[in-house]
């Protein structure tokens, strides 16, 4: 039985941009349209930042960094964060549904995974604010030496529409809880929740100008933050294209940077796994989110022994995934974030075939009735007789196309798996626990994931090698990205220095 949501009005909302606390239009007065991806029609209509409001927003988020921010015991700043992830939990429905309006993942996807994993993020980071310590170094001599963990600065944080408000509080909730304040530009194709995050930030109570929200294009609002010498860092999530930019402009200022970008990853079925089980991982590892996922297994690598078997069980699990309305519960996979996205499916899907692939299933938009015909939406799609050399299989698609690639050497596999410029995740399945430890250290790749897929949680690191990126999100080890050292030296002994005293 599925039921239906829907946003709490048809008419487009309007927001406006968000810096030091206020609300206020672009200074160049533009503004830009964001369509569901469902129908085609405008959701909302957006103040359009470029240069100039980069600049006001940078202005803010430094007096506020050097004002009340600083002065914040870390107590206080750990309950601002965990106030406002109580009033993300009080808000999910409609956080829910709006996500699923402006990007068009399911609402069951966004409801039972998205949301709640928001919410997981700011609590857990909301803990780690009164945790972030320094250390004491037993250095020889009659000398002091400590060190301290201090926050950057000014944050320049640059999220992605594969998950809009997901990847907002992967690089919010970190650098708040060390201390940073933060100009955040959400992506274009979906600004809206980020938008509704900041009437929240208000309403929790957090000082003007700590967290700034500039939506606007890459090439405007994006290109200013990166390149701005106000900025102390710059954390990115997106394609590995616009990382390689991103990290040229912001080396004119030597700002850091950390990137979270593309992946290819294999997802590996052994002859011994259980089937049955690979099979459900292999539909989650490709067709969540649409398959708009950076860390999606679009290699699928089956045993030649289990090829058929396997082939003929996801063949026939996908063709009865429900396509369409992404307000309905029912709903397996929604349409793609946009018309362009749509359209980079579909030329892949072409290539595939010039390059000799055959198509096991979709490989087209799915036939809709009503508004829905509008929308941007392609059927799953199986590609077999793929080899680990065509550009389907090394090239990021960011969608609902999986290639299958048969094995039978193990060290060969091992030589495919790595053989490509990503290294973000990676998967496999198999009984044989001695082989999955091994894979496990031989796969290149930041995340790998035995006999499951797409398993994320606040506490643990995620994160790429290779072309995939640099720095890692989540856990412990995302704090590395939003604090500096600083070394501290104590003479004890009362002396002069060496021979320069008397």
């Amino acid at each position: 039985m599925s039921s239906t949501q829907t946003v709490a009005s048809d008419t487009p909302r309007r927001y406006q941009l968000f810096i030091d606390g206020k609300w206020m239009d672009a200074e160049s007065g533009k503004t830009f349209e964001t369509p569901n991806p469902s129908t085609g029609a405008t959701l909302a209509e957006v103040a359009e930042a470029d240069k100039a409001d980069v600049d006001k927003a940078v202005a803010a988020a430094r007096r506020a960094f050097e004002g009340k921010w600083s002065k914040m015991s870390a107590r206080d700043r750990g309950r601002l964060m965990y106030k406002l992830s109580q009033l993300i939990d009080a808000n999910s429905q409609e956080l829910a549904a709006l996500e699923t309006s402006d990007n068009g993942k399911p609402i069951r996807e966004s409801q039972y995974v998205d949301i709640p994993q928001v919410v997981e993020n700011f609590e857990y980071f909301a803990g780690f604010a009164t945790k972030i310590e320094g250390e004491t170094i037993p250095v020889p001599g009659q000398m002091f030496n400590y060190t301290l963990r201090e926050p950057l600065g000014v944050c320049g944080q640059i999220i992605p529409w594969n998950f809009p408000l997901l990847m907002a509080a992967w690089k919010l909730a970190p650098a708040l809880a060390a201390g940073n304040t933060i100009v955040l530009k959400p992506a274009e194709q979906t600004p809206v929740t980020a938008m509704e995050l900041g009437k929240l930030i208000q309403e929790a109570g957090f000082p003007d100008g700590v967290v700034n929200i500039v939506p606007g294009y890459g090439e405007t609002a994006g290109a200013a933050l990166a390149s701005h010498p106000g900025i102390d860092k710059i954390a990115f999530t997106g394609s590995t294209e616009v990382g390689k930019l991103i990290a040229r402009e912001a080396a004119q200022n030597l700002t850091k940077v950390s990137l979270e970008l593309g992946g290819k990853a294999p997802n590996i079925v052994f002859a011994d796994a259980d089937i049955e089980q690979a099979v459900n991982g292999a539909m989650m590892s490709i067709f969540f989110n649409q398959g708009q996922v950076c860390c999606a297994g679009s290699r699928l690598f089956l045993h030649e022994e289990v090829k058929d078997e396997f082939l003929d069980n996801f063949k026939e699990r996908a063709s009865r995934m429900q396509v369409g309305n992404p307000m309905d519960t029912a709903t397996h996979m929604g349409p793609q974030v946009s018309e362009e996205q749509l359209n980079r499916i579909k030329s892949y899907v072409e290539i595939a075939r010039g390059e000799g692939a055959t198509v096991l299933a979709g490989g087209e938009p799915p036939q809709l009735e009503g508004d829905f015909r509008a929308g941007y939406f392609f059927q799953p799609t199986i590609f077999s007789e793929v080899t680990n050399q065509m550009r389907v299989a090394q090239e990021e698609i960011f969608g609902p196309v999986v290639s299958v690639i048969t094995f039978k050497d193990e060290e060969d596999l091992i030589q495919q798996a790595n053989a490509t410029i990503y290294g973000l995740s990676a998967g496999i399945w198999t009984r044989d626990i001695t082989r999955a430890h091994r894979f496990a250290r031989e796969i290149k790749a930041g995340v790998v994931w035995i006999n499951t897929f797409n398993m994320f949680n606040a506490a643990s690191p995620f994160g790429g090698y290779k072309q995939s990126g640099y720095g890692r999100e989540m856990g412990k080890h995302a704090l590395d990205l939003y604090t500096q050292v600083k070394s501290v030296w104590v003479d004890l002994s009362g002396k002069p220095m060496g021979w320069f005293g008397k």
